[in-house]
Formats: structure tokens, sequence, C-alpha cells
């Protein structure tokens, strides 16, 4: 009899984590209510016993209409199971057996997953039943009490169930939303293409590495990178393959950068890397290295070979200044060497 999270998960193929989860706690639930049938015959209460039968029955439905993605139906079927099952554990052994518990595992999922005004009118009606159950049993004894003993062990098992799938649910939803912070903040500071850092992010981290530098100064080097006649590409082989070219460019030039360098999309086909502590000539092989790297890629084009070639522009970062002339100066150098035939490295005057 074990509650469920649920609400709304018929927006399954949007949320697939919620029905997930539930498919789980069909299987938890219904573990749960096996258990509480031997416990019942145990304690000569056939009738509850047998109330846990159909309660298996119907959580097994429930994880068969979950897999065949009919999630109102199971929904229902998990909220009839939980709303009748609790009142009547509740009658027949009393308040004290604890069945009122499962109802609350009810509200943390309605807010979570519904609209607000839908959840406080389903939690509002909740609270009617659960005050209702509760101010019935002050009126009238239990139709199949237990003895002391078994009642404590009752409401001890029950406890200890609803504290679990309590806990269980916190740390889904603590989980969820942690992937989701992480998602959204990589969505903010990568491009989505490529996945190296997007152009905001890179002027963020750029504006760190000189403020460091103020204070410590040291070689900081940028270096402003284009491919050659990526227009070109474009044009004959069709945008699918410019895209795969960027990918297979971005890929190369991310695994070239060192651990304490960091690189990003500066905007279409060109790129922008950050050397810290690195002097024009240390930077100038590190391009070298970069640039064959690059020459030597090929992208496959249903058996047509696409080769590419890289231009670079690099700057030494002069004390004081901003970062505006700093890339205005790599891109000169890199003007340069478009304009020397491309496929080049080229060094800005320090």
């Amino acid at each position: 009899m074990p509650g469920m999270h649920s609400e709304n998960l018929h927006k399954s193929d949007a949320r697939p984590q919620f029905w997930q989860l539930s498919m789980r706690c069909c299987q938890l639930a219904g573990s749960v209510d096996v258990a509480f049938f031997f416990i019942f015959l145990i304690l000569g209460s056939p009738i509850l016993a047998w109330i846990n039968v159909i309660s298996v029955a119907m959580y097994v439905y429930a994880y068969r209409a979950f897999k065949q993605r009919r999630n109102r139906l199971a929904i229902l079927l998990i909220r009839t199971e939980v709303l009748v099952h609790a009142g009547l554990g509740t009658v027949l052994v009393g308040w004290e057996s604890g069945f009122h518990y499962f109802l609350l595992m009810f509200i943390p999922a309605l807010f979570v997953t519904m609209r607000a005004r839908s959840a406080w009118i389903l939690a509002a009606c909740l609270w009617v039943y659960y005050v209702g159950l509760d101010v019935l049993m002050w009126y009238i004894e239990p139709l199949q009490p237990i003895s002391s003993t078994a009642l404590l062990g009752v409401h001890i098992f029950n406890l200890t169930v609803v504290f679990s799938m309590f806990s269980y649910l916190a740390l889904f939803y603590v989980i969820t939303v942690t992937r989701a912070h992480k998602s959204l903040a990589r969505m903010a500071t990568t491009d989505s293409l490529t996945g190296l850092f997007n152009r905001r992010h890179m002027i963020a981290l750029i504006e760190k590495e000189m403020a460091r530098h103020h204070r410590h100064p040291s070689n900081l080097t940028l270096m402003l990178m284009d491919i050659d006649h990526f227009k070109q590409i474009n044009d004959q082989y069709g945008h699918d393959i410019g895209d795969r070219v960027l990918n297979a460019v971005s890929h190369s030039l991310k695994s070239s950068m060192r651990e304490q360098d960091f690189i990003g999309r500066w905007g279409g086909e060109e790129f922008l890397a950050v050397l810290p502590e690195t002097d024009l000539d240390q930077a100038a092989a590190s391009a070298e290295r970069i640039r064959k790297a690059i020459q030597a890629l090929v992208i496959d084009n249903d058996g047509n070979k696409v080769s590419v070639t890289l231009s670079i522009g690099i700057t030494l970062y002069r004390a004081e200044e901003v970062l505006s002339n700093a890339i205005a100066r790599a891109d000169h150098a890199l003007y340069e060497g478009k304009s020397a035939g491309r496929n080049r490295v080229e060094m800005a005057l320090p």
C-alpha cells in the first residue's frame, strides 16, 4: 500500500524521470504489500491479508500500465490503492497502526509535478480525507483490533517504510534538481554545436585571468583561429558537413590545449584560446602543432574526403590594456596570415 509521488505523469515523454521513478516505487510498494500479507496472516487478520493481495495486483497492473505509457491509468490505480488501503487499514486496526502516514506521501509529489492551483486543490482534498479519518477513529473502535504488541510492530513497520520512501524521493528530487542546474549551467556557458565555451563565458574567463595577471604579472597569450575557406565548404558540401567540420576542428583544438588553457567558439568559424603563463615563442610552437593537427584532419562525406586548414593569429597581452585591444591585435595577425596564403601562424608585434 505504500504511496507514490505521482501526478501529471501523462506528460511522460517530456518528464521521463518521473514515470521511471513511479515504476520503481510500484515495485517497492508491491514488495511491501507482499510482506504485509504474511504479517497479517500471522497476526490472524485474514481480511487485511487479502486486501494486500489486491493491492499487489493493483501495483503490478500499474507497473504494466507505466511500461505501456498509460500513465493516467497507472496514477489512478495507485491513488485508489493508497486512499482505500490507508482508510481500511486505519478503520480495521486503528489509528495507532500508522497506515495514515502513507497518505502524506502524496504531498511533495503534488507540488513538484503539478501546477500550483491544482496541487493546492488536491492537497486540500487530501487534508479533508486525512482529518476525516482521524476524527472518525475518535468515535469508533477498530473493527479488527490486534494486540498492543502487534500494533506497535505494525506502527514501526509502517513508519519505517514511509521514512525510507520519503528519503528515497528526497534523494531523487535532489539528484534531479542538481542535474538540471548542471545542464542549465552547461547551456549557459558552452556552445551547443561544438561543446566549447561560448563567447560570453570566454569573456568572463579572460577577465578573471586578466585580473589575476594584474595581481601577479606573467605572460598571457591570446590565440585567434579561423577555419580557412569555411564558406566554400558550406556552399560546396552543405551545412551538415560544415557542422561536422566545426565539430572535428573543435575536438582537435580542445584536445590540443593544456590543462591551464581554455578555448571557446568566438563566432562562426572563429575560435579563441587563452594560454596563461605562455610567451609568444611558446604560443607559436603550440599554434604550429595545432595547425598541423588540423591540416591532418579528414572529414568523410559519403566517400569523398573533405580537408580543412586553419589560420592562426597570436598576441601577447599587454599589462593594463583592455581586452578588445588585445583581440584586435590578434585579429590583425590572423588577417595577415590569411593575406599571406592561409594555413599559417602569424604573431603580432609585442
